[in-house]
């Protein structure tokens, strides 16, 4: 499997400011005057091998949408966040407007992993299929809502693909989309729920919006097993472990210290922090990553763990 992702931000889709980019824009001035870049190749080499990440890209501001390439010609994805706009006109854009199947996992139905759906091009199309999956009763109701006034002027009954809503019950093997799945329940505002999926022995764990208490030892078990073994956890790591101890315990999030803890225990390969923190900028994102692969390197008792931290636009194979 690959793994793309369409959007990784938390709570909210946010954009670069124009002070940003003109902060980037001189750091890579400055950068540069010492090498004699006067031409536009020497500028692309520059740029993409040897200006640091924070300089030269950036992390990205869309909500959840994250894409499973399985190398069958259905679409597989996570969430439906603003990430999903993107997604669906690159579908159109390489593979023309109809005749598409999309398998929707959805993780819950607050508004930051939904609110691309109206975006979502191939859903107003006729000949495309779209499957949406979870685990909550409201499934169907809320991107139904979504779509009704006065919040969207294009009502849900004049979107021309054929969508079907499937309500999944945990700790249950499903066959679906060519994958073997598996939904967790987590705690978060009204439940979330986390995805398991297989595929020719790889193994992908979808957990976002899922707070991990401390002092729950036999929860904790739980996830542990959840992840045994997994090739990559993609995991809510969008607080500090302080803040989700203290002033933000109970809403719902995580943090990349107890993402360590938990696929140091289940033996999982790859760790990608994910549902980035709206207020983290590009250089307070590298700088928990940094900080996260050194607590990994100093708690490590066993194989190495791979911690990345996901970027719109970044993929990863399994």
């Amino acid at each position: 499997m690959r793994v793309r992702f369409w959007g990784t931000r938390g709570s909210i889709p946010v954009a670069l400011t124009g002070a940003a980019i003109r902060d980037k824009i001189v750091a890579a001035l400055v950068a540069a005057a010492a090498r004699g870049i006067d031409t536009p190749d020497k500028a692309r080499v520059f740029v993409d091998q040897e200006l640091d990440f924070t300089v030269s890209s950036t992390f990205g501001g869309n909500s959840s949408c994250v894409e499973l390439v399985t190398g069958r010609d259905d679409y597989v994805l996570c969430d439906l966040g603003s990430g999903a706009r993107a997604f669906g006109n690159h579908v159109l854009a390489t593979r023309g407007p109809t005749g598409h199947t999309f398998h929707v996992f959805m993780s819950h139905l607050h508004w930051d992993h939904i609110m691309g759906f109206p975006f979502f091009m191939p859903a107003y199309i006729p000949g495309n299929r779209i499957h949406i999956y979870g685990g909550h009763p409201m499934l169907a109701e809320a991107f139904r809502r979504q779509h009704a006034a006065p919040s969207f002027p294009v009502d849900f009954g004049r979107l021309g693909a054929d969508i079907e809503f499937t309500r999944l019950e945990t700790e249950r093997d499903y066959a679906l989309a060519g994958l073997a799945v598996r939904a967790k329940r987590q705690l978060h505002s009204g439940d979330s729920f986390g995805y398991r999926f297989e595929q020719a022995g790889k193994v992908v764990v979808y957990s976002t919006d899922s707070e991990h208490k401390r002092d729950d030892p036999a929860e904790t078990d739980t996830f542990v097993a959840f992840f045994r073994g997994a090739d990559l956890v993609i995991f809510d790591a969008m607080y500090s472990l302080a803040e989700a101890i203290s002033v933000k315990e109970d809403w719902g999030h995580s943090s990349n210290v107890m993402g360590v803890e938990l696929c140091q225990l289940a033996g999982v390969k790859h760790l990608c922090m994910f549902h980035h923190e709206p207020v983290h900028d590009d250089a307070r994102l590298a700088a928990i990553l940094r900080e996260t692969r050194r607590l990994e390197e100093i708690t490590r008792s066993g194989p190495r763990l791979e911690i990345s931290s996901a970027y719109d636009g970044m993929e990863i194979t399994v």
